[in-house]
């Protein structure tokens, strides 16, 4: 039995269909030939966009030559109400600005001190558990707002504050694709965009909120009584080159995309993660066992969980919580026997890479084990992005693998996670990858 994956449209469809398939979900919206082409064409009456499957194009656009594959601004089209500035959207001169001055907080030992606030997350995850018929992306996505709001403003997850903007983030994400409707037809900037009224004000109320979040740090700052976490580390950092630190407004576009990536990517990995187990029991038992082997808050206990980490890959591999990535050409380009002209769309998309027949063996299936063989070793190396590469990789990353295998393995100490008949989850694109109608098992207490 493989996982779920969702059902490919046919080959040739309208535009005008496309349009409407890729509202609803933009994995479905794609043709089963993606997991085999290594390149794909696609052309619109407003723009022509690429597929790249082959790890060679990948590597030139995210590793070789970044700067001349910027952002698409059909990513920001759909995020930038919330977003603002941010440095998921940025690109050139303003991006390694953002970069130089937030990269400091992720770097050397700041993972090893911020262990101890995802140990608490992940502690207090399992406490809130209760065994029944469960749906599991709520617990995972209130664990991994956790996580963000310990580490970022050392709060935990029951501040009023941090769960007013988990309440509202919650509203936003099922309300938002990952591309708004409007990025088909390239507008000038001061035509109106079609948003959601619901989408736009859900935004408003987030930065709000993270505004006022922002402002009590920084009176904390001034007073020189503010705890030495995220925030104060990124907000205390001058840019190197310019000597300029963040301004406020800057600042909460930052820690909107902290929180949108740091909350949507983990809670949806982890949501699937539990899924997968219950899925494959055998596979269970084993991450159960090396949690229970645990005995103090220790960043060393990380080396232990090594079943737990191939366990967390292979789901990251399967359901990657970023399914698609749009760079631009900024001129004309060869790639392959195919020229694209200035302004193509690039896509990269790790649902496709990570599952590619040409690629992987047996890329639809649960197999953990697959990261010790040389063909998932190699994979590992060319063909495996759930951060992305190169100069725009998650600055994020290692701390959301240290995070997600810790709650998993945390979780699985304590419960047993067992399929909920006829109610298999079906893969879907919004902000992330997410079930349709969510992911629902049956919690039991485990004997420890």
């Amino acid at each position: 039995m493989s996982p779920p994956k969702p059902p490919s449209r046919p080959n040739r469809v309208s535009l005008w269909r496309y349009m409407q398939l890729f509202r609803a979900d933009i994995l479905s919206a794609q043709p089963a030939r993606l997991y085999r082409a290594w390149m794909a064409e696609f052309r619109t009456p407003f723009f022509r966009s690429f597929l790249m499957n082959q790890p060679e194009l990948i590597k030139t656009v995210l590793k070789d030559r970044p700067d001349n594959f910027p952002k698409s601004d059909l990513i920001g089209e759909g995020l930038r109400p919330l977003l603002g500035n941010s440095v998921f959207l940025t690109n050139g001169d303003v991006w390694k600005r953002q970069r130089r001055i937030i990269d400091p907080a992720f770097e050397g030992g700041r993972l090893r001190e911020t262990f101890p606030a995802m140990w608490d997350a992940a502690e207090a995850a399992a406490s809130r558990l209760q065994e029944g018929i469960s749906e599991v992306e709520a617990q995972t996505s209130h664990a991994a707002a956790d996580v963000i709001f310990r580490t970022l403003f050392s709060i935990p997850i029951e501040n009023a504050l941090a769960a007013a903007v988990f309440d509202e983030f919650r509203a936003y994400q099922r309300s938002q694709p990952i591309l708004n409707l409007a990025a088909f037809v390239p507008l000038p900037r001061w035509m109106p965009r079609l948003f959601r009224r619901d989408t736009r004000a859900s935004a408003a109320r987030i930065r709000g909120l993270i505004t006022q979040l922002v402002e009590q740090r920084a009176d904390e700052i001034a007073a020189g009584t503010a705890p030495d976490d995220l925030a104060t580390k990124i907000m205390t950092t001058t840019d190197p080159v310019t000597g300029e630190a963040f301004s406020p407004e800057e600042m909460v576009d930052q820690v909107a995309i902290f929180f949108l990536a740091g909350h949507e990517t983990s809670a949806s990995a982890l949501a699937w993660a539990l899924y997968l187990m219950a899925l494959y029991p055998g596979w269970q038992d084993k991450v159960a066992a090396e949690a229970q082997a645990l005995e103090s808050c220790d960043f060393s206990a990380m080396s232990k969980l090594t079943t737990t980490r191939d366990v967390f890959r292979e789901t990251l591999r399967l359901y990657p919580p970023v399914p698609m990535m749009v760079r631009e050409t900024t001129q004309s380009e060869k790639f392959r026997d195919r020229t694209a002209p200035r302004g193509s769309q690039l896509v990269i998309s790790p649902w496709h890479l990570h599952r590619h027949e040409r690629l992987w063996e047996h890329p639809d299936d649960f197999d953990p084990t697959r990261w010790h063989t040389e063909n998932g070793k190699s994979c590992q190396r060319d063909a495996f992005i759930p951060f992305s590469t190169g100069a725009r990789v998650c600055t994020g990353a290692g701390f959301a693998m240290v995070e997600g295998v810790l709650i998993l393995a945390q979780l699985l100490r304590d419960f047993e996670v067992e399929i909920v008949p006829d109610r298999d989850p079906v893969p879907v694109a919004h902000l992330t990858v997410r079930a349709r109608d969510g992911i629902w098992l049956n919690l039991r207490k485990r004997q420890r």
